[in-house]
């Protein structure tokens, strides 16, 4: 992952068998398919009815399990992290899901989204008495969960939730039961999906694609999902529901096979380049886009301009996670690793760059140099998402605004800034446009989020 690029988030999976299945392995193939929303750590937790077992690690989904560790997971339900951590500690400690034992029995969670008011309550519980192993989120809710118990599970968990504020996508796992509840202004994606008679829920669709299922449909905003013996029942714990799912996850955080809340991610990326070619027209000899978000918008961009698509850069998918390398010139430096231009496609070509965003602005000026090298005789830069003006804390690692390149300089000193020839971005509208809706959080780019933002203080007080 390059520097100049928002972090993931998390990403959950979840399966209730009303079959033999070996819902461990499925659970590890579901949390492949994510794991490009987190790659810090990964965990399953199982239940065969009586008891949950939980195994989670540092790395990889590859890395943290093998076929002797899934073979010892057997079970009628289960559910699975791969984890980024916004902020705070990035240890197995903090890794997910998180195993807790309450007057009902064991219970497992996992939780993508950022608790605003996680705090406040986290304060309260340890006044009366709790003692947290963590610092993330997902233990304040569990603990929650625990001090209702006595009125049931179900309960339990719309009363926790109606008293958390922010972004949740959360999967939970009893000894009988699945559990999955989204946010009421749904802010991070989670889906229903069926793999004959086993339901299951996970983070983008593309997952179920993995293992074969079929999409049944998305979880509404403010909505719990509990899936046992008898089925799947529905309750909706908020009359205030509101649709504004997060828009960065159709510009860069989804993988372009999902389609979250009946929008095709590739579809939005291609139909933002063609906006943005609209908005923004110029002659250039080839059009490219840097791998892999930025690809559809610059598929986009030529279908609508006429202008030829390239292949611009050849990507080492083997690279793996330059954000967490140790310094930012290391970083920076990863940059020309992973990504090499295709000199015989750009010497002396006028050329059209596409990328989905720029944050701080050192990745994109490291490309737009490395053209030049590669003899490319202009460099228009074109951006398939308007300027990022603002931090999101609704579970995505973004820099202080003091440290975003579009919140610090104007169009043309960005320019300047990363040494483009031309640069333009794609308009509220236009992203708008290509997604074919209005019901998105778009604080990023305008500063008006759904849920009342903290103040912008110590981010190790919102944490994943």
């Amino acid at each position: 992952m390059c520097s100049d690029k928002f972090k993931e988030e998390c990403g959950v999976f979840g399966i209730y068998s009303r079959e033999d299945l070996d819902i461990a392995s499925i659970t590890y193939y579901g949390l492949y398919a994510l794991q490009h929303r987190g790659q810090e750590s990964a965990g399953i937790a199982v239940s065969d009815g009586e008891n949950v077992i939980c195994h989670k690690e540092m790395g990889l989904v590859n890395e943290v399990f093998n076929k002797s560790v899934l073979d010892e997971m057997k079970g009628i339900s289960s559910i699975g992290h791969v984890r980024y951590s916004t902020t705070g500690s990035s240890n197995v400690n903090n890794a997910q899901p998180i195993l807790g034992k309450y007057k009902l029995g064991n219970i497992a969670i996992a939780h993508n989204g950022n608790l605003v008011n996680a705090n406040i309550i986290r304060e309260l519980l340890e006044d009366g008495g709790c003692i947290f192993q963590t610092t993330n989120d997902s233990e304040v809710i569990l603990n929650l969960i625990a001090r209702g118990a006595k009125r049931g599970i179900e309960q339990a968990v719309l009363d926790a939730i109606q008293a958390v504020k922010g972004s949740y996508a959360i999967v939970i796992l009893t000894e009988d039961k699945l559990i999955g509840v989204r946010d009421q202004n749904g802010i991070r994606p989670l889906c229903i999906g069926k793999l004959n008679d086993s339901y299951i829920l996970c983070s983008e669709s593309c997952a179920l694609d993995s293992i074969g299922a079929e999409l049944v449909r998305d979880i509404r905003p403010g909505e719990i999902v509990i899936i046992d013996e008898n089925g799947i029942k529905s309750i909706n714990f908020s009359e205030r529901a509101k649709q504004e799912v997060c828009a960065f996850e159709y510009i860069y955080f989804a993988r372009p096979d999902s389609t979250i809340d009946g929008i095709n991610v590739y579809s939005s990326r291609v139909k933002a380049g063609e906006e943005l070619y609209k908005e923004n027209p110029i002659k250039a000899d080839i059009v490219i886009g840097v791998p892999d978000s930025g690809v559809p918008a610059a598929v986009g961009y030529s279908k609508a301009s006429g202008i030829p698509y390239e292949i611009g850069f050849v990507k080492n998918r083997y690279v793996g996670r330059t954000f967490i390398s140790p310094s930012q010139e290391l970083r920076e430096k990863a940059v020309s690793v992973k990504l090499n231009p295709l000199k015989v496609n750009i010497e002396g070509k006028s050329v059209v760059l596409i990328d989905d965003s720029i944050i701080r602005g050192t990745t994109s000026r490291r490309l737009i140099e490395a053209l030049r090298k590669a003899g490319a005789k202009e460099v228009h830069f074109r951006i398939a998402s308007p300027v990022v003006k603002y931090p999101c804390y609704f579970g995505i690692d973004t820099p202080y605004r003091k440290e975003l390149i579009g919140a610090q300089l104007n169009i043309e000193d960005i320019r300047n800034e990363i040494g483009a020839d031309s640069l333009s971005y794609l308009s509220l509208d236009g992203l708008l446009k290509s997604l074919g809706s209005n019901k998105f959080c778009l604080g990023c780019f305008n500063g008006v989020y759904p849920v009342a933002a903290p103040m912008e203080t110590d981010k190790n007080h919102l944490e994943v």
